[in-house]
């Protein structure tokens, strides 16, 4: 089980090192005006979003085998693991977006990505005080 919790925990920063980058870009990209600077800026959303969405993927997928190897219970697992479920949702939301700079059909300013990119932030500070304290 120590190589599942060690391939999690990769997986796990493998993803928000993609969740915390994706956004940034996003912020770049609603100030661009350039036309080879909004197309690179596509390609690389593009390409960060499908190199990361697997990944987040066996993050998730890691955790259950983990949830369900150990048998962990507890209050603390439920929120987490509805935290986890916001994050797959705020990573599919990225998703949308994506699809929405590549068709330049933006319709935010970079201010709000910039507030937009915290979000990750408040959730990994989330979890992992629930996986390392276990408050209830």
């Amino acid at each position: 089980m120590l190589w599942v919790k060690a391939f999690h925990i990769i997986f796990v920063v493998s993803w928000f090192a993609g969740l915390f980058y994706l956004p940034r870009l996003f912020v770049n990209h609603a100030m661009a005006t350039e036309p080879a600077e909004i197309a690179r800026l596509k390609l690389m959303e593009g390409k960060l979003y499908r190199f990361v969405t697997p990944i987040g993927a066996l993050a998730i997928g890691f955790g259950f085998w983990l949830w369900f190897g150990f048998g962990f219970s507890g209050g603390w697992l439920h929120v987490k693991t509805m935290l986890v479920m916001v994050l797959a949702g705020y990573h599919l939301y990225c998703g949308y977006l994506v699809k929405m700079f590549a068709q330049d059909r933006n319709t935010r300013s970079h201010v709000f990505y910039r507030w937009f990119n915290e979000i990750p932030v408040l959730l990994l500070t989330a979890i992992v005080i629930l996986v390392t304290v276990k408050p209830f």
